[in-house]
C-alpha cells in the first residue's frame, strides 16, 4: 500500500466516511475516459461518473483544452464590479438551452450554495413585495445539500441529526405515485392556501442521494400549477438531473409547467472544476430590479464566476447538447433496458427502474435503506471485477458517462450478476 494512502488516513478527513472502522482509501494515480486506474496496476470501469459530475468521461481533450487556454488568459477576478466574457457566453447558453423562460444567471460554486441561493431569493421576494413567507414545502426523502437551508428541506434523519434544532421549518410531503396522488395533492393544496410558502422546492423526476426515487412529470406538473395559483414559487433543484441525467438536457424539459427557480451544479464543468448557477425568472428579478439598498441581494462567493469554471463549463455544455451526445443517451437507455430484462425475475432484485441513462434497483435483504450493511458486500464484490457502483444502502445504481461504450456496459453488468450470485 501506497505511504501516500496512510499519509491521507492520519491527515484528511473524508466526507460520508466515519473516522474509524472504514477499508483504506483506494490510491487513484490518473483516470481517462470511463477508467481510473489505481496506484497498484487495477483499474476500474467508473460506473456513476464520479459522484455524478463527469457526464463525459475523465480528462477530455476539449475541455482540459479549454481550461488551459483561459488559464493563461484571465484566472479570476473578482465578479462584483467586474464581468468577463465566459461569465456571459456561458449565462447566454444555459437561457438559450432551457425551454422555461428564466431571466438571469446567479453563479456560485458548488450545488449546495446554488440551492442555498435559490432558497434566499425566495425569501427575500417576499420580504421585498412587504409580504413575508418564511416556510418551504419539500419532499420526503429529499437531498438538497449539507448546508443549513439544504439541510432544512432534506429528509430527516441521521446524517443531519446533530443539527435538527438549528434547521428552519419545512412542510413535507410524499413523492407522488399512482397510488397517493389524490391524497399528496389534497395536501399540498391545503399548505399551500395557507399562504406561508414561500416555495416548493423539488428534483425533478428523480430523487439522487434519496434513493434513486423516480416519478411521474405529470404529477409534478399538477403541483407546480396548483403553487403557482396560490403564488407559491416553485425551485427546481437540477443539480444532479441536469444536463442529460434523465434523457433529456434538463429533467424540467418533460414539464409543461415552468419552474421559477433552477438550480445546476455536477456535469456543468464535466467534472474539472466546481461550479454553480442559480436560473431565476422575470417575476422574481422584478422584485429586486430597484435602486433601493435594502431590497438587493447581498450574496456571493470569493470565486463567484470564476473565468475558467466558466470557459469549462461553456465548453462541458457544448458538447453534451450536441446531437451526438443525445445518440449516447438512447443508446445507454436501450442497453439498460435489455439488462433489466436480464435480471427482472432474479429472487434478490426489486423495483427495477429506468430513466434516461439512470438505472437502479433495491436489493431484497434483511437490513433495507440507506445504512444497510450490504452496500459493503455488494461494493467489494463489484471492485472485485473492476467495476466502482456505490450502492446507496440496498439500492444499486448505474449512472455513467455517457461516452461509456457498449463493451464496458456489458462489463457493469456482468459484475451485478456476480454480485447478485455471491449473495
Amino acid at each position: 500500500m501506497s505511504n501516500w494512502v496512510d499519509q491521507d488516513k492520519a491527515l484528511i478527513w473524508h466526507p460520508f466516511t466515519p473516522l474509524k472502522g472504514q477499508a483504506d482509501p483506494l490510491p487513484v494515480v490518473k483516470a481517462k475516459d470511463c477508467t481510473l486506474f489505481l496506484e497498484d496496476g487495477r483499474e476500474l470501469i467508473d460506473a456513476i461518473s464520479s459522484w455524478w459530475v463527469n457526464p463525459l468521461g475523465h480528462a477530455h481533450p476539449e475541455i482540459a483544452q479549454a481550461a488551459y487556454d483561459q488559464m493563461t488568459t484571465l484566472e479570476h477576478v473578482v465578479f462584483a464590479g467586474f464581468t468577463h466574457k465566459p461569465a456571459v457566453d456561458l449565462a447566454e447558453k444555459l437561457l438559450a438551452h432551457n425551454k422555461h423562460p428564466f431571466q438571469k444567471v446567479f453563479f456560485s460554486d458548488n450545488g449546495s450554495t446554488s440551492v442555498e441561493v435559490a432558497l434566499k431569493l425566495a425569501v427575500q421576494y417576499y420580504y421585498n413585495l412587504g409580504q413575508p413567507r418564511k416556510r418551504f414545502i419539500a419532499l420526503e426523502n429529499a437531498y438538497h445539500g449539507d448546508t443549513f437551508g439544504t439541510m432544512s428541506v432534506g429528509e430527516k434523519g441521521t446524517f443531519f441529526k446533530p443539527f435538527e434544532e438549528l434547521t428552519f421549518e419545512v412542510d413535507q410531503i410524499p413523492v407522488p405515485t399512482h397510488e397517493n396522488f389524490e391524497w399528496v395533492k389534497q395536501r399540498f393544496t391545503k399548505l399551500v392556501q395557507s399562504g406561508e410558502a414561500a416555495a416548493f422546492i423539488f428534483e425533478p423526476l428523480l430523487q439522487g442521494a434519496g434513493g434513486m426515487n423516480m416519478y411521474s412529470p405529470e404529477h409534478l406538473d399538477e403541483l407546480i400549477a396548483i403553487a403557482h395559483k396560490h403564488n407559491t414559487l416553485c425551485i427546481a433543484d437540477e443539480v444532479m438531473t441536469g444536463f442529460g441525467r434523465t434523457g433529456t438536457l434538463f429533467a424540467s424539459d418533460q414539464l409543461t409547467a415552468s419552474p421559477d427557480l433552477m438550480c445546476l451544479s455536477k456535469c456543468l464543468t464535466g467534472g474539472f472544476i466546481p461550479l454553480s448557477v442559480t436560473l431565476v425568472n422575470q417575476q422574481i428579478t422584478a422584485a429586486f430590479d430597484n435602486d433601493e439598498v435594502a431590497k438587493a441581494f447581498y450574496h456571493g462567493h470569493s470565486y463567484t464566476g470564476n473565468p475558467v469554471g466558466c470557459a469549462i463549463a461553456n465548453k462541458s455544455v457544448d458538447l453534451i447538447a450536441s446531437q451526438e451526445t443525445s445518440e449516447h443517451w438512447k443508446r445507454i437507455h436501450n442497453k439498460h433496458q435489455q439488462f433489466a430484462t436480464s435480471i427482472q425475475d432474479h429472487p434478490r432484485t426489486q423495483n427495477i427502474r429506468i430513466l434516461g441513462t439512470v438505472l437502479a434497483f433495491e436489493v431484497s435483504h434483511n437490513e433495507e435503506g440507506y445504512f444497510s450493511n450490504i452496500k459493503h458486500q455488494l461494493q467489494q464484490s463489484f471492485f472485485n471485477d473492476g467495476v466502482l457502483l456505490r450502492p446507496l444502502g440496498n439500492t444499486v445504481y448505474i449512472m455513467p458517462p455517457y461516452i461509456i461504450t457498449d463493451a464496458e456496459l456489458e462489463r457493469i453488468y456482468d459484475a451485478i450478476q456476480n454480485a447478485l450470485a455471491s449473495l
